[in-house]
């Protein structure tokens, strides 16, 4: 981490319970609908973590996706019970549409105190939480999707008006620049289900806002950065506990989905820029890829810039409320 970012969160822990510069007077909350593949990136806790102490978030429920979608239930759970709170959490698809499962496990899973008892597999279930939730809730719902885009995709699949219900669509995933990153063109979320990210963001009629791998990359924190910050709120000190796993093969946490999560809240954060996205689905290294191309009346916005400072202020500062 360069000086300067270390110099950023030393100040951001210095201003403690400061009130955050530049915070809308409003009050008004925002109903969001969380679907995650929470267990593998430690990403994805963090994200939970901030939408269980953001005071304007009224998190309706929950879905998991991918690989060992049970254990990544008991891990929601688990953080949603530690903030006080009962959701309905609801595990979803496991295997992606056509190519073979890449993410079997939920590494984090482990830290749990028991293994999470398996009902039967019934996927669809999750994909009807969603689509009664946000009919429930017409044009009032947020669904924020950070993990592979499966359930999102079956969603469409199986009602192809809904997104016509939602406030927004927001999700990590995808890579909409040249900026470099280890893994060339590609992001995880989006080649995980290649064919269900294009039948996404083909199928979809509201506004959608997405943080491409090239943005969230450039907001990263060291291991001893991360339990210094973590260590000052009980759901983040569970969160620390977790990302021993994360930090037993990786030298770094990225704040990929919490970029997302907090933008709903904080848009200010982030530039955008409007465009329709092309997902390459032809069998090889490139499957999976997202090209964006500009277009103003796209329905679709990609994050093109982010104000570190911004973000990590307004993120550190709600655990401190």
């Amino acid at each position: 981490m360069s000086l300067t970012r270390r110099t950023l969160l030393q100040s951001v822990a210095a201003i403690g319970a400061a009130p955050i510069l530049g915070r809308a007077a409003s009050a008004d909350t925002v109903k969001v609908l969380l679907d995650t593949d929470i267990g593998s990136d430690i990403d994805d806790a963090v994200a939970l973590a901030y939408l269980l102490s953001e005071p304007r978030c009224d998190l309706l429920g929950i879905t998991t996706v991918t690989g060992a979608a049970h254990e990544r239930v008991a891990l929601a759970r688990y953080l949603v019970e530690a903030a006080g709170k009962r959701l309905p959490i609801v595990a979803g698809y496991e295997l992606p549409y056509v190519i073979e499962q890449r993410q079997k496990e939920a590494p984090q899973a482990a830290k749990l105190d028991h293994a999470p008892r398996v009902s039967a597999r019934e996927p669809d279930r999750a994909v009807s939480f969603l689509r009664e939730t946000i009919l429930k809730h017409k044009g009032e719902v947020t669904l924020l999707a950070v993990g592979p885009f499966t359930n999102v995709a079956r969603l469409i699949e199986q009602d192809p008006q809904i997104t016509r219900h939602l406030k927004e669509l927001v999700i990590m995933g995808g890579k909409y620049s040249d900026y470099p990153t280890p893994w060339g063109p590609t992001e995880w979320n989006a080649i995980i289900d290649p064919h269900a990210t294009d039948l996404m963001f083909r199928g979809v009629h509201c506004p959608v806002r997405a943080f491409g791998l090239d943005i969230t990359w450039r907001l990263g924190m060291l291991p001893d950065e991360v339990a210094s910050q973590f260590s000052k709120d009980p759901l983040l000190q569970i969160v620390l506990d977790w990302s021993e796993v994360w930090f037993a093969e990786r030298a770094e946490l990225h704040f990929h989905d919490p970029l997302a999560a907090l933008a709903i809240f904080h848009p200010e954060v982030c530039e955008y820029q409007a465009g329709h996205v092309q997902v390459e689905l032809e069998s090889g290294p490139r499957q999976g890829v997202t090209e964006w191309h500009p277009d103003p009346a796209s329905l679709v916005r990609i994050a093109s810039g982010v104000s570190e400072s911004r973000f990590y202020e307004r993120f550190f500062q709600t655990f401190r409320q």
